[in-house]
């Protein structure tokens, strides 16, 4: 299949763009074929200006209809076949098992939402009936539901180029939700990007959806980015990246003259505690999974253990041995592209600098294409009590082991903790009695806490939360995986005393979806 370059806008493709860029192969370095064209201030407006106009239609379509989208757009997907994997492993530099797996998760992310809109329960319609003779004032008919917000902006991630890109978990919830979307491609990736783009567009006229709802604009420099934040028409954002880069959307879309919510999810060193009992019991288990879970992926997981928390016991520098020898054995593997090798390199550095920070193993090396290295650094809780660079997010496959000379240390380590995706503490059952206030602590540091599981791998799923307090995400209420993210892209409205036949169907009385609602404080269908 033959990539065009150009962008996609409302079911066509626009070539106004005079600025390109190429894709690179990280494992070797070399140019790969197609050139991909920037988008232009006119690409921008023209696709939010279709976008907002189909959320007149799409917004309107049924839980069913959107469903059927939804599930077409999985079906698309597996229909590319290999000139997909083939084309995502030459951008990425990921195994083609790797690019399989993911494939097949966000196929089957689309499609848990897509059983999740034909319940239709999500919507949380709540119906409170009239009491006219009510003393010493009448009771109104009053009901509510979740309804979409509008047009949605959504950034593609380097590290998961289809689940988190353009069909990914952002699109499948906003999608959901009723919302046209314009997608910001990752410029890392952006044949298989357009690839999906082609799917979508399929799936749109198989479907009969209006084409504005889905857009695609390529571009390398920040200005397409935030033409699409800045842009009146736009109300929401979904983005999954650096700090740096979300923190500047979020504050540019609250200068805007109507603000709005930005959902990034930016970045997290998952701190890990290993506590006493289990270090002597199972230091050999814990050590190689350990050290699998920091150079999965190369560590280009958000959900990286980046710092280990260990009490100085007698068996703690066992651990440690066995740890180090995990991250020896390691062989040098390609990372994304050329910026997060440099800025892993840059990390790494960074902390080989500093005299507090004891180098205790490194990884095997390798000069060929944008290969990173793993590391492991030790240090004391007390420098990290001290020194604030401890939890600065180095992307990639290097972990700091924080050694604790006490309970307390540990404790008050936790407490200075930042907000963070994940933690995860390891221990045994007394371990675990013994250290409750850690459990209670960490429950208001991150979004997910686990017990003898390591963080990496993130289950798609109705419960799951993605998500945890700044500066992991700007907006700890929320969830970027899982079910729950489609109320990001929702507001709640409320129906005052309106007539049966004004009333969406999740509303009626006769309840022609049969879903589940509150009515009059009585869950019931």
């Amino acid at each position: 299949m033959k990539l065009t370059g150009q962008n996609f806008i409302a079911g066509k493709l626009s070539g106004r763009g005079t600025e390109t860029f190429m894709a690179v192969n990280p494992s070797n370095g070399s140019k790969l074929t197609a050139t991909f064209q920037e988008a232009t201030k006119k690409d921008i407006n023209e696709a939010i200006s279709k976008a907002n106009e189909a959320f007149e239609i799409y917004s309107q379509k049924s839980g069913n209809e959107k469903a059927v989208f939804l599930e077409t757009i999985a079906d698309e997907i597996l229909q590319l076949g290999d000139v997909l994997i083939e084309r995502c492993c030459s951008e990425t530099g990921l195994p083609a098992g790797r690019i399989t797996g993911e494939r097949g998760r966000t196929m089957n992310q689309l499609k848990l939402f897509a059983s999740l809109l034909r319940d239709g329960s999500w919507v949380d319609a709540k119906i409170d009936t009239a009491i006219p003779d009510r003393q010493p004032v009448p009771k109104v008919d009053i009901r509510s539901m979740q309804k979409p917000l509008g047009v949605v902006g959504i950034f593609g991630a380097s590290n998961f180029p289809l689940a988190f890109s353009v069909a990914g978990g952002d699109t499948a919830s906003a999608l959901a939700s009723g919302c046209p979307i314009i997608v910001k491609a990752h410029p890392s990736h952006p044949g298989t990007c357009e690839l999906i783009a082609i799917a979508i567009n399929r799936a749109i006229e198989k479907s009969g959806m209006p084409n504005g709802v889905f857009s695609m604009l390529h571009g390398t420099s920040v200005d397409v980015g935030m033409g699409i934040v800045k842009h009146p028409l736009v109300k929401a954002i979904g983005f999954t990246g650096s700090f740096k880069g979300g923190k500047s959307l979020f504050d540019t879309a609250n200068k805007r003259k109507e603000p709005i919510p930005v959902y990034a999810e930016m970045g997290s060193i998952n701190p890990v505690f290993i506590l006493s009992n289990t270090l002597k019991e199972n230091q050999n288990e814990i050590a190689k999974g350990l050290a699998n879970s920091v150079t999965l992926g190369v560590g280009q997981f958000c959900t990286n253990p980046g710092i280990v928390f260990v009490n100085k016991t007698k068996d703690y520098s066992k651990f440690i041995g066995h740890l180090a020898v995990n991250i020896q054995e390691v062989e040098a593997n390609t990372m994304l592209n050329s910026g997060i090798k440099n800025a892993y390199e840059s990390g790494v550095n960074h902390l080989k600098s500093k005299n507090k920070v004891t180098i205790l193993s490194q990884g095997k090396e390798n000069a060929e294409g944008y290969r990173g290295s793993a590391y492991l650094f030790e240090t004391t809780a007390k420098n990290f009590l001290r020194k604030d660079y401890f939890e600065e997010e180095v992307f990639g496959p290097s972990t700091i082991a924080i050694i604790a000379d006490s309970k307390s240390e540990l404790i008050e380590s936790a407490k200075k903790l930042k907000g963070h995706l994940t933690a995860s503490i390891f221990g045994t059952d007394k371990d675990l009695k013994d250290n409750i206030e850690l459990i209670k602590i960490l429950e208001q540091k991150v979004g997910r806490l686990m017990i003898n599981n390591f963080p990496t791998g993130v289950e798609v799923c109705h419960s799951m939360v993605h998500g945890g307090p700044f500066p992991a995400t700007t907006d700890s209420r929320t969830t970027s995986v899982g079910t729950g993210a489609i109320t990001r892209f929702t507001r709640p409205f409320c129906y005052q005393n309106f007539p049966q036949e004004l009333l969406p169907d999740e509303l009626k009385d006769s309840n022609p979806l049969n879903i589940w609602r509150l009515v009059d404080n009585e869950f019931k269908k």
